[in-house]
């Protein structure tokens, strides 16, 4: 599948976009960009679920579908049962927020800076 979703992005950035203009060629860009969501959520999204799965399990002390565990997650931060102070907490949101930046905008400039910390 990942190799699909790259054939096809790859020929509108190569193929088709050079020959489009206006409006078209914004609509093949944004198409392309979609594909290369795509294509990072088909190769990153597994490895990074995976590991926000294990963080919510150390941090919750059970373990569950991913939905389950952000919803329990979710429910005792707002019940007050997770410190906001937390390390624990805060370095799992970082990572997840990380791993998602990287699969929906890998070129965000904040990125690259917050990954070296």
């Amino acid at each position: 599948m990942l190799e699909l979703v790259k054939a096809v992005q790859s020929f509108i950035e190569t193929k088709a976009m050079p020959e489009l203009k206006g409006h078209t060629a914004f609509h093949a860009r944004v198409a392309a960009n979609a594909l290369g969501i795509v294509a990072r959520e088909l190769a990153l999204g597994p490895g990074a679920a995976d590991s926000e799965k294990n963080r919510l399990i150390a941090l919750l002390g059970h373990d569950g579908s991913l939905d389950d565990l952000n919803r329990v997650f979710c429910k005792q931060i707002r019940d007050g049962k997770i410190d906001i102070e937390s390390e624990a907490l805060r370095q799992h949101l970082e990572l997840t927020t990380l791993d998602k930046v990287a699969i929906d905008q890998p070129n965000y400039s904040g990125l690259k800076i917050a990954k070296t910390r």
